[in-house]
């Protein structure tokens, strides 16, 4: 299985620009977090989560291979569970649909981070002092980041959590490199 110091040269290598690659660091910590939670292989949920829009700087043009292109290069380098889980990240665009914890997991993981991001980038605080509320609130103005999907994050029941307490998660493993996230004021 690929190593993160691996999956970071593979990023690089791929030229993701900073804002991606902020958030699949935004994505790894969140899905080290809820495999935590969740009793799952931490690595191997973090690694996706960094890995899954690895395809994303190739595909903006032709969306419909987004995910399945990251799933092919990464094939032999994460597990099966894993490469499905990026397939479904994607639906939308590309059919693959979710079926597994993971994959839900992987799906909302991702899409909140840009809710979070967001909403910390306005604060004179940045993420520091954010609390749920205050990211339930945004999440119910749809013209606020609008290109997040809220109902991709309300996915999180089907990944095994509330939505409050799938917020808080997220929050806090943001928070917890938010340096590194440009999320700290």
């Amino acid at each position: 299985m690929i190593q993160r110091d691996e999956a970071l040269k593979l990023l690089a290598d791929h030229e993701t620009p900073p804002s991606l690659m902020q958030h699949a660091l935004a994505t790894e910590a969140i899905m080290r977090d809820l495999a935590h939670r969740l009793n799952e292989d931490e690595n191997v949920w973090a690694l996706t989560g960094l890995l899954h829009d690895l395809d994303y700087p190739t595909t903006s043009e032709n969306p419909q291979r987004h995910g399945l292109d990251s799933a092919e290069q990464l094939s032999g380098k994460l597990p099966e569970a894993a490469l499905a889980a990026i397939r479904a990240h994607a639906a939308e665009m590309n059919g693959a649909q979710p079926e597994s914890r993971f994959d839900y997991a992987l799906r909302c993981g991702e899409s909140v981070t840009g809710l979070i991001s967001a909403a910390a980038l306005m604060r004179p605080t940045g993420i520091d002092g954010m609390e749920v509320k205050s990211i339930k609130k945004k999440m119910k103005d749809k013209a606020f980041a609008a290109s997040v999907s809220r109902e991709n994050i309300r996915q999180c029941a089907e990944a095994g959590l509330e939505l409050d307490e799938f917020l808080a998660l997220s929050i806090e493993a943001m928070r917890a490199y938010a340096e590194e996230l440009g999320l700290s004021k």
